[in-house]
Formats: structure tokens, C-alpha cells, sequence
């Protein structure tokens, strides 16, 4: 049965739930159709390229029903369900050009206006839960505004300013100020935003007539939440839920490091048959749930240097703690480093994990060659160039701090040339940007060279 509009609040009631969730989502259709040739040229292109949408739907199926039971408890039309395959081809770790990130592509600003948390530890604009929760309530807010889903969109794409000043302008003009009247104001990018939901929204209504078999989806929930007020490795929670790691990590995208820090609010998402796994092997787990602690940085440094005095590779350190090659750490950062006898076996508290940051300085060097003299050591050697024995062992290669007279030395000779903060950038959603979608770094997957490996997962363009 159709849903029914309740045209004084805009508010939809649903009469039935069906038992497949395709048929639920287009029952709840209730944005006027959109008919020109900017969608026929979207039907064009999406239908001819059906491995495409079955990808796209595949990594969807997770996050459907969660969005559909969303958007009916709010009395909005179903087919904004299907926006995140615009958006972001349902991909959570998608960033834009335009450093737009999520499934629900939110700019930094953005999100913090809509309550999405972003620190070093999570960026809650890739969270399943909190981003459709901030995505919904801002198409709301929206819908008020404009009392018409089409410019909804358009503004949530543009930006509503945007969108205001060209009703203005139509407004003076005399003109109409709908969706298609607008367009001539709008960029590519917002002008072709309606037509291509408008596409998609045309083959999940009538797959058949596109030559396409979408997959049975069912009408039931795919993931159930769990409370974690402990810290746990990213590893140890998919090892215990039984799960592979970029299966957790695609219902648990928004956590940003190999650790997932617990608080009363910290919750991650499992398949329900692997949350009773969960639960069950966790129960029997001896081994440390976490094998990751917080250092604050004191004084600004090399990651040689300050490698060396928590007994681990600079190379790890670097991979982390996501620092780029030639950057210096400041005084009062924070690092992610793994759990040792110098380091205490405590959770990372919830202070830290909210309020850490890295800040970071860019040096160049200079290699300059020193002659060991007689009575030279290494540490009077370090203390010359104002550089670590740690640093200097790792440029030549030494195992021991000996060094013979007349032995020639490489020694990198830093100095500062510009800062860089390692901070969600404070930007705001603008649909104007283009929507090129990358992925992220994944969390860790373990230490050593396999979570090097997994945190250096390159951000491709998505195919």
C-alpha cells in the first residue's frame, strides 16, 4: 500500500512493512518524480553500468535497513535511503576532493554543527549510526526551510545559502522558484544532483526494465549494537566477533586508530549472529584486550628520537600514528604506541581519547659527513649537531654506540621551515565540491608490518 503524505507537516505514514526491504523503499517514494533530459542522461549512464550498482548495492545492504527504519520513524520519503549512493556509493570511507568524508559526505564544520565528534581517535562523520542520525536531522532542517524535498536536496548539496540566493533571484525576476526553474543558477555538480537520485530511484523501481537483478535484501535488521566501556584493539574485536577485519571495519568505519577506546557512549556494530559470538568468546578471552597506550609528547622531537626512547621503530611510530616523513612532533601531542614496560598498562582515558592531538612541524635537513675524531663518542657527536643517538645510529646503520677514530658519519642537520596541524580540516558541506571518492586509511590490523601495510592502504579512487 502507497504511503500517504500528510501535506500540513510533510511527514509520511507508512501502513505496511513488507518483507523484502526493496519493495519498503520504493512504497515509501514520495518525492515528486523529476522528468528531463539530465535524468535521461543519468539513466543512461547507471544503466550501463549494472556491475556497478550491484557493487554499490552490495556494500549498501548493510546500511539499508538502518536508514529506512530511520527515515519512516521521522515520516520521510523512503527514497532519501538511496542518497548515499550518490553521495558516496555507499562507501563510509569516502573522502571528496573536497575533504567531504562519510557516507553521508559531511565537511568538517558540518558536522560539528550536526554533533559528529572528530578526533584522533574517531571521526564520527563515518560512523553508521551518528552520521545518518546527523544526515537526517540536517534534510530535515532543510525541508523546513524550503517546505519542498527537492530543494532540500539541492541545498544540502549546494549549501542552503546558496540555494536562498537564487530563490531570491528568481523571486525579483518573477520567476518560478522550483527544483528545474532554479537549475540555471546551480553548478554541475547541484544541477545534476536530483537527476542522478532521480535515476537511481527509476531502477530500484523498476529493475526489470533496466535488465538488472538486484539481490534479495530482507526486511530485518543486518547489524545489533554493543556497549564497550573498555579500551579493545580493532584486531581482538573482529578476532572475538569472529569476523573478517574489513567486515568489521565497514560497520565500524569511524575509528580513526588500531584501538577503539571505551567510554559509557562507545558502541560498535556487529552481524547479530557475530554479536552472540562475540559476547560467548569474549567471556573465555585471557590475552589483553588492548595492546595500545597514549604518550604525550614533551618536547618537540624527531620520531628517531622519541622512538628510541620508548624502544620502538621509528618506521612503526611513523605508521600509527599516520606522521609523514620529515615531520617533527611537537611538545604536548599525542602518540598512539603500543603497550610495554615503559609504558603503563592503563586505558587511554576518555580525556585523552577526546581531546588528543598531534601537531606536527615540517624540517628539511641538510646531510653533512663527519670524521670521528680521537676521543669523540656518539653522544658528544649527538650533542654537536643537536640531533639523537638514536638518529644518528639509524643514518649509519649502527647497532652499538662504539664508533672507531677516523669513521665517517652521516648526519642529518634539521631545521624548521613551516607548521602543520593534524585536525579535521574547518571546512563547511558545500555541494559545489566535487564528489571524486577516495578511501581512507582503515584502522590498524596489528602491529609490525602487517599493520603498517594495512594503515598505508592507499586512497584510491573508487571503482
Amino acid at each position: 500500500m502507497a504511503a500517504q503524505i500528510a501535506t500540513d507537516t510533510g511527514t509520511l505514514e507508512y501502513t505496511e512493512k513488507t518483507g523484502d526491504l526493496w519493495n519498503r523503499i520504493r512504497t515509501g517514494y514520495a518525492i515528486p518524480d523529476l522528468e528531463n533530459q539530465l535524468v535521461s542522461n543519468q539513466l543512461a549512464w547507471y544503466s550501463t553500468r549494472t556491475d556497478y550498482i550491484l557493487r554499490t548495492v552490495q556494500r549498501g545492504s548493510r546500511y539499508l535497513f538502518h536508514v529506512v527504519e530511520e527515515l519512516e520513524k521521522r515520516g520521510m520519503p523512503t527514497e532519501l535511503a538511496l542518497l548515499p549512493f550518490i553521495e558516496s556509493a555507499f562507501n563510509p570511507q569516502a573522502i571528496s576532493t573536497a575533504k567531504a568524508t562519510g557516507m553521508w559526505q559531511f565537511m568538517a564544520a558540518t558536522g560539528r554543527d550536526f554533533n559528529l565528534k572528530q578526533t584522533m581517535f574517531k571521526d564520527d562523520r563515518r560512523g553508521v549510526l551518528d552520521s545518518t542520525d546527523a544526515a537526517l536531522n540536517y534534510l530535515e532542517k532543510l525541508y523546513g526551510m524550503f517546505g519542498d524535498w527537492q530543494l532540500a536536496l539541492a541545498a544540502y548539496n549546494w549549501g542552503e545559502g546558496s540555494v536562498q540566493r537564487a530563490i531570491k533571484k528568481q523571486q525579483a525576476a518573477g520567476l518560478p522558484i522550483d527544483f528545474q526553474s532554479l537549475s540555471v543558477h546551480m553548478p554541475n555538480e547541484t544541477r545534476n544532483y536530483l537527476p542522478k537520485l532521480q535515476a537511481v530511484k527509476n531502477i530500484i523501481g523498476h529493475p526489470e526494465q533496466f535488465s538488472l537483478a538486484l539481490p534479495k535484501l530482507d526486511n530485518q535488521p543486518y547489524f545489533v549494537t554493543i556497549e564497550k566501556t573498555r579500551d579493545i584493539d580493532v584486531r581482538v574485536a573482529a578476532q572475538l566477533a569472529e569476523l573478517p577485519l574489513d567486515e568489521f571495519t565497514a560497520l565500524n568505519p569511524q575509528f580513526n586508530r588500531p584501538v577503539i577506546t571505551g567510554d559509557s557512549n562507545t558502541k560498535i556494530l556487529l552481524p547479530t549472529d557475530n554479536a552472540a559470538l562475540f559476547r560467548a568468546n569474549l567471556s573465555k578471552w585471557q590475552g589483553p584486550l588492548s595492546t595500545w597506550s597514549a604518550h604525550t609528547v614533551q618536547k618537540t622531537e624527531r620520531i628517531e628520537s622519541l622512538a628510541g626512547k620508548l624502544g620502538l621503530k621509528p618506521e612503526l611510530l611513523r605508521e600509527v600514528n599516520l606522521i609523514p616523513a620529515k615531520m617533527m612532533v611537537k611538545a604536548g601531542s599525542t602518540l598512539l604506541v603500543p603497550k610495554s614496560s615503559k609504558v603503563p598498562d592503563n586505558d587511554i582515558s576518555l580525556e585523552i581519547a577526546e581531546k588528543a592531538q598531534l601537531i606536527m612541524e615540517k624540517t628539511s635537513t641538510r646531510q653533512v659527513s663527519y670524521k670521528v675524531g680521537k676521543h669523540d663518542n656518539l653522544a658528544a657527536i649527538a650533542k654537536r649537531y643537536r640531533v639523537s643517538i638514536a638518529d644518528l645510529k639509524s643514518w649509519n646503520n649502527l647497532k652499538r654506540e662504539n664508533v672507531a677514530h677516523g669513521q665517517t658519519l652521516r648526519v642529518q642537520v634539521p631545521f624548521v621551515t613551516q607548521v602543520s596541524q593534524h585536525t579535521p580540516l574547518a571546512t563547511r558541506h558545500t555541494a559545489a565540491a566535487p564528489r571524486v571518492v577516495h578511501r581512507s586509511a582503515a584502522p590498524a590490523r596489528s602491529s609490525g608490518k602487517s599493520l603498517i601495510a594495512h594503515l598505508k592502504n592507499s586512497r584510491k579512487k573508487h571503482s
